[in-house]
């Protein structure tokens, strides 16, 4: 026959099977905090500390890191002053003050040339398709070399892989020329067997997707860094847990590693939406001259040839200005959509 038993909570518990005879410890403590969280809460609040308190614990810290704020406030904060050129009609042999004001008649030039838009669909096709066909590739190699068990096997591959990182675009497109170029490697062996030679590094249809290979080639190993770092923090236990319960490879992959390195991916991304409109401008400059411009001409390049080469120097500081504007919205955009999925993104604003 079924009973109850009334506990010193109050709570009525049945007895009548053996596992309702027993109470969650849990829930009991899941309850208590909950009736705790009701009063005031001044206990769980953190109280804040004084400024001139944090100084004096903070001040070794704060040394440590004061030539890299200075280098950031020379370097990066003091030239954004410079953007007012982009409202002027800038001569370099005039005192900057001195210039005669245009006020927005620079980015209205700007949005009229036709040649400012063809660079800057021209960068979109470059980063979307890297986006597509690049940013996954780090995350591959990284799984694909944290299930190698032999340690000296994964150590010698990764140094392999990510080697490339450390070479100059001038020394990645020089190799790719030498393998893929009008007398390279690849045409050489055509000619010795009668075929025709392809024309790869001048064609510039297939450019963007010989742009996409070289950055695959010299930066996937160094983004593969990144997500096995990612990968070691994962916890071993819940991959027996899984293998225990029967899930196979990719079910432990899809609901214990892509979980994991989520965040990691999200933040990566975020930065590459940031930097969606600057590809690759040392790469690019380099073989501008075999594709021509209409395959190669992006708004880095853009903004240097009107400013640096062609001295209109107003001109293009209001396009770079354009695309620093853009790219600061897409972080913004990208960091919001992150917080809508429940991640943290690159910066997160605490609720008070």
């Amino acid at each position: 026959m079924s009973s109850a038993s009334t506990t010193p909570a109050g709570d009525v518990t049945p007895s009548g099977s053996g596992l309702g005879s027993a109470r969650d410890p849990g829930a009991d403590v899941g309850r208590r905090s909950k009736r705790g969280s009701k009063g005031t809460g001044s206990g769980l609040e953190r109280r804040k500390i004084p400024l001139s308190k944090r100084l004096r614990r903070d001040w070794p810290l704060l040394v440590m890191v004061l030539p890299a704020v200075a280098l950031m406030i020379v370097f990066m904060y003091v030239p954004m002053f410079g953007n007012i050129i982009a409202w002027q009609h800038y001569s370099p042999y005039v005192a900057l003050f001195e210039n005669p004001w245009a006020g927005w008649e620079n980015f209205q030039r700007v949005f009229r040339t036709p040649a400012f838009w063809d660079a800057v669909v021209n960068t979109l096709m470059i980063t979307g398709f890297q986006l597509v066909f690049f940013f996954p590739v780090p995350i591959a190699l990284a799984l694909l070399l944290n299930s190698v068990l032999t340690p000296w096997i994964r150590t010698t591959i990764q140094s392999i892989v990510y080697l490339p990182h450390f070479f100059s675009w001038v020394l990645v497109v020089t190799i790719f020329q030498q393998i893929l170029g009008g007398a390279g490697l690849i045409n050489r062996i055509l000619r010795a067997n009668g075929m025709e030679p392809i024309e790869i590094m001048t064609n510039p249809d297939t450019f963007l997707l010989l742009v996409t290979s070289q950055a695959v080639w010299k930066d996937a190993g160094w983004g593969m860094i990144i997500f096995l770092a990612a990968l070691s923090t994962i916890d071993p236990s819940q991959y027996e847990a899984a293998a225990v319960d029967g899930a196979g490879k990719w079910r432990r992959m899809w609901s214990i590693t892509l979980p994991a390195i989520r965040p990691t991916i999200i933040l990566l991304l975020i930065l590459r939406l940031g930097d969606a409109l600057t590809v690759g401008f040392e790469q690019l400059i380099l073989q501008r001259g075999a594709v021509g411009p209409g395959a190669a001409e992006v708004l880095d390049t853009y903004v240097y040839y009107q400013g640096v080469i062609g001295g209109d120097w107003s001109y293009a500081a209001a396009a770079g200005l354009v695309k620093g504007i853009v790219s600061l919205l897409l972080v913004l955009g990208a960091n919001k959509l992150a917080h809508a999925f429940g991640e943290a993104g690159v910066y997160r604003r605490e609720k008070r």
